[in-house]
């Protein structure tokens, strides 16, 4: 079984594209949609309307910088903060390009810092790029219990 990958996006644009652009990507991995940051929380914390998820961590979260109710700061920093999410990679995701977000977002922890391109096809590369390391590639800590797919013969 595979880790889902957790996509928190508020803008209806760039969700849709950004769903496009994994789907293209071939991932088997299952896609959560948070729409803002609280949700993205309580689908962390399994708590609110996740209270009954299947337990476990996403393999990665893409995370947009400008959210409602909770901003992607601060959820990052809650993500942090918590002994049990802090090794979960944590991708920024957003059309920021200000200095002041990039730093931020650093000193907080994130794992990387993606600018959306402008370019459709640009968009849906990076992301599928992302999808493919993050979720099948990027080696986890121990004990994390990542669920990978095993060559048959090597």
């Amino acid at each position: 079984m595979l880790k889902p990958i957790l996509l928190v996006e508020d803008n209806p644009k760039d969700l849709e594209l950004t769903l496009v652009a994994l789907d293209k990507s071939q991932l088997a991995n299952e896609v959560i949609v948070a729409r803002d940051g609280q949700e993205a929380i309580d689908y962390l914390k399994s708590q609110g309307d996740w209270s009954a998820r299947v337990p476990g961590n996403p393999a990665v979260i893409l995370l947009d910088l400008k959210l409602p109710k909770i901003d992607g700061l601060e959820v990052l920093q809650t993500i942090r903060a918590d002994a049990a999410l802090k090794s979960v990679p944590v991708v920024m995701l957003t059309s920021s390009r200000e200095e002041q977000d990039l730093v931020r977002s650093y000193e907080l922890g994130v794992n990387a810092y993606v600018v959306k391109p402008v370019e459709f096809s640009e968009f849906v590369e990076a992301i599928a790029d992302l999808g493919v390391f993050w979720a099948v590639l990027n080696e986890p800590p121990p004990g994390s219990m990542r669920f990978r797919r095993v060559p048959l013969a090597e």
